[in-house]
């Protein structure tokens, strides 16, 4: 059952700019937003913009929320919640798409600074699932922030802009390799070499404050820097949180510039046009919501991942704001509300055929991805989806006209992922998995079809409206 290519849709000039206006907002988006601090940062400047209200401040107030209103919650700086409340009272339910905006990187350690051979090189420990062997020998930039012991926060971008210095993980010449290209790919580069080198010149006698150093004079150099720049002494790397990311923007892909490379796909191209949905979105009876966290690349564990009850207790706010509170009426709204996974899913590789079965893969150009069940091998870790809601999606998107496609993350036996949908499920609310199609997921630098984002957007309003 081959489903139909999304361009031709779009082979008009005024129906190909909408794809590429759109496109073009997300590829500036994916550029700035590196972090899940900045991708937050954003998201609220924006729903500011489209007339979303801090939920804190109302909440503070005790300002009753009505139909049409829009509110906006920020959970630590790291991930995000925003409504806009329905005629329905939202014991009902609602209508919810969940992103993630973390994705996979290195992390500097707590002590990360050292010397070695007069080389300066800061350690790192990776984050999320990765392939070690793709982040060596590339241009990277770091990106965080680092809080001294007096409260004063520091946000480090370091490698972005044109004249800016880059880093990067070194590599063993082609001529000594003999022994690290028999490895297996996991052992070829290992996690403790994943070091990012920072410096190589000494620190002289007249420079800096203080008489000659004999010993580790290239860290104390970049030390004197760190101390000039940003004000910060070798012990703030202990309250930092400082993530090595590729450096550069994301860039129009293929002659046709039909597709986007940029760092950060998974899940940032699912993330940005779930918020944009709900901006955008008119507001009806049943309340919407976009949730955009933390951590899913670990297990959505922690205070900012979706195993918190950040959401659960966000909504019972909503709740006391939009009625007479009960616990039970929260979770009436839990139980009945309908999410959106919004997660990425794999691409149909042509140049790997062997771990995807055709039939049942994804496809660049053929719209939104719906993963009726993710887990792996025997549906472990799965939400199966039922079949009652599928058919419902498949009503809504087809009144709307948008494109989508099915597919699991390849073969049976050949491995499988997760996202945060069980955890909306363990609630009792319909979910799916549903998102975009993306090739090098997880690699330093991802590729994804801009028709195919554009057509996620669309579904998502669909979704939001008709759900």
């Amino acid at each position: 059952m081959e489903r139909p290519d999304a361009w031709k849709k779009y082979q008009s000039p005024k129906d190909n700019k909408k794809v590429m206006d759109f496109a073009e907002g997300y590829r500036k988006f994916l550029s700035e937003c590196k972090t899940e601090r900045e991708c937050t940062d954003y998201f609220i400047k924006q729903a500011k913009k489209a007339g979303f209200k801090d939920l804190d401040s109302l909440i503070a107030k005790g300002t009753r929320l009505k139909p049409g209103d829009k509110v906006y919650r920020s959970n630590k700086g790291k991930a995000l919640a925003a409504f806009i409340i329905g005629t329905e009272p939202i014991e009902k339910g609602i209508n919810i798409l969940g992103a993630h905006i973390d994705s996979p990187r290195m992390d500097l350690k707590q002590n990360p600074l050292y010397e070695d051979s007069s080389l300066a090189l800061l350690d790192t420990h990776y984050y999320g699932g990765i392939k070690k062997y793709q982040w060596v020998t590339l241009p990277l930039a770091l990106h965080g922030v680092i809080v001294k012991k007096d409260g004063t926060t520091v946000t480090v971008n370091i490698g972005e802009k044109a004249n800016d210095p880059v880093f990067g993980v070194s590599d063993l010449l082609i001529h000594l390799a003999s022994t690290q290209m028999e490895k297996k790919g996991a052992k070829v580069v290992e996690g403790e070499q994943l070091n990012v080198l920072v410096g190589s010149r000494p620190l002289f006698e007249g420079e800096g404050k203080g008489k000659k150093q004999k010993q580790k004079l290239v860290k104390k150099n970049i030390l004197r820097i760190l101390k000039e720049t940003y004000d910060i002494e070798e012990e703030d790397f202990l309250s930092a949180e400082i993530e090595v990311v590729p450096a550069g923007a994301a860039r129009d892909y293929g002659f046709d510039r039909s597709m986007i490379m940029g760092h950060g796909h998974d899940d940032r191209v699912c993330a940005y046009p779930s918020f944009w949905a709900l901006a955008h979105a008119k507001a009806g009876a049943r309340t919407y919501a976009a949730l955009l966290v933390d951590k899913e690349e670990i297990g959505s564990v922690g205070a900012t991942g979706m195993q918190s009850r950040f959401f659960e207790n966000t909504v019972a706010e909503i709740t006391a704001l939009t009625g007479e509170y009960s616990e039970l009426k929260v979770r009436r709204a839990l139980a009945e509300s309908k999410a959106l996974s919004s997660d990425v899913s794999a691409a149909f590789d042509p140049n790997y055929p062997d771990v995807s079965e055709k039939n049942n893969a994804a496809y660049f150009g053929r719209g939104l991805v719906f993963n009726k069940y993710t887990g792996s091998r025997g549906k472990s870790g799965s939400n199966d989806a039922s079949a009652e809601y599928m058919a419902e999606l498949r009503r809504i998107l087809d009144n709307a006209n948008v494109n989508y496609q099915t597919c699991e993350l390849g073969k049976v036996d050949q491995g499988g992922g997760g996202t945060i949908a069980y955890i909306l499920g363990n609630y009792g609310m319909l979910v799916i998995d549903s998102g975009v199609a993306v090739l090098n997921m997880h690699a330093p630098w991802e590729i994804i079809s801009k028709v195919d984002l554009y057509e996620a957007y669309c579904g998502y309003i669909a979704f939001l409206e008709e759900a």
